[in-house]
């Protein structure tokens, strides 16, 4: 058995951890082990199950908190336990920080993979330097270099690394996510939704995901559709400044923060539109997930990537054109179930997409096992 070693797992559960927990799950202990190293010293989303799993999670200190700590802690792990592995996978959604990578070549793992998850950079000035700095090294220290999309890969990497770039596609199981009436009734009636008109959306609350804009097409739309309400699915450093944002429009009553949830079927089929209005994402999960559920979806043209369209009822519009999202979402409300398609056939198209999970599980455990 080949023992890798996983960095990309944080505290908050979002799309690049529901990526690794997906394949994960289902590559874990066959032929390949799991561990997983994290630059937070609080609990990580998925670390009950991870260790009920048999893997062992590794917590340091966050670079930006505490440099000394977090570099003292770094060596002294990749001193003691990089002769365990025989390659380490680092997911991020920017090169500004491969010490990672740096000490993993250092110490003699072999096979050290970079993927990327992003298409822009979404950290400030300083570590948008940091990136384009580091594109410039990346060669030296990884062997590999992965990417969610064409998109995500044409940002990460120079061009004289292109040609090597492998794109590993956020693939899902449609079967499990499928539109589920039971599910829709009980959320629904749960939280008080029966008659509402509901627009929802699922991810980490934080300033790429953009969830304020959908503050302000919530409001636009009420007047002429008072029975519409936003649920906002996902935990995240801007819970707070939301719930505030919330208070001050007077929006308590149209607007639920309903927090990490575990049934994201039964959320997506009490949902009648998804909304994405994310200024960055590689390869939108949670946009493909909404499409497995046969929901009408509106996303981001200025962040999302056309290829994340799998389903004819999927539109991208652009957050500068706010009357835009609210017409389209009028017109929705009117249409027969909002413009729900049928489950019939998504999971041909998923499959059709390189997007199918295990389809893409058995290609990936494959391809690991013979390159490490």
């Amino acid at each position: 058995m080949k023992r890798i070693l996983v960095f990309g797992m944080t505290e908050y559960a979002g799309g690049v951890e529901s990526f690794l927990m997906n394949y994960y799950r289902k590559m874990n202990g066959k032929r390949l082990r799991f561990d997983f190293l994290t630059n937070t010293l609080k609990k990580t989303a998925y670390e009950q199950e991870i260790l009920a799993a048999g893997s062992r999670i590794y917590h340091i200190p966050a670079r930006s908190r505490s440099p000394f700590r977090y570099h003292k802690a770094l060596t002294a792990f990749f001193r003691d336990h990089a002769k365990e592995y025989d390659g380490i996978w680092v997911n991020v959604c920017s090169l500004a920080n491969i010490d990672y990578l740096i000490l993993a070549k250092k110490y003699g793992i072999p096979g050290r993979i970079i993927h990327s998850h992003s298409t822009r950079n979404l950290d400030g000035v300083l570590r948008g330097l940091l990136h384009q700095y580091n594109r410039k090294r990346i060669r030296n220290c990884a062997t590999d270099f992965w990417a969610c999309s064409e998109s995500a890969a044409e940002w990460f990497y120079e061009e004289k690394v292109l040609p090597y770039a492998k794109i590993i596609p956020n693939a899902i199981d449609p079967e499990k996510l499928a539109y589920d009436e039971e599910k829709r009734n009980s959320v629904r009636r749960a939280y008080g939704l029966a008659d509402s008109f509901v627009i929802g959306t699922i991810g980490r609350l934080s300033p790429e995901k953009n969830q304020i804009f959908l503050l302000d097409v919530l409001e636009y739309l009420l007047p002429d559709v008072p029975d519409a309400k936003l649920v906002l699915v996902g935990e995240g450093p801007e819970e707070i400044s939301l719930r505030k944002m919330i208070s001050e429009r007077g929006l308590g009553s149209d607007v639920i923060l309903a927090g990490r949830q575990d049934d994201i079927r039964g959320w997506l089929s009490a949902f009648d539109v998804f909304v994405l209005p994310s200024s960055s994402e590689g390869l939108s999960l949670a946009g493909l997930e909404a499409q497995a559920n046969g929901l009408p979806c509106l996303f981001s043209a200025d962040g999302i990537p056309e290829n994340n369209a799998v389903n004819s009822n999927t539109a991208f519009l652009h957050t500068g054109d706010l009357t835009r999202w609210v017409y389209t979402l009028k017109q929705l409300r009117n249409m027969p179930q909002c413009g729900r398609i049928s489950s019939d056939g998504i999971g041909e198209r998923f499959a059709a997409e390189n997007l199918d999970l295990g389809q893409e599980t058995d290609l990936l455990e494959e391809y690991l096992y013979d390159r490490l």
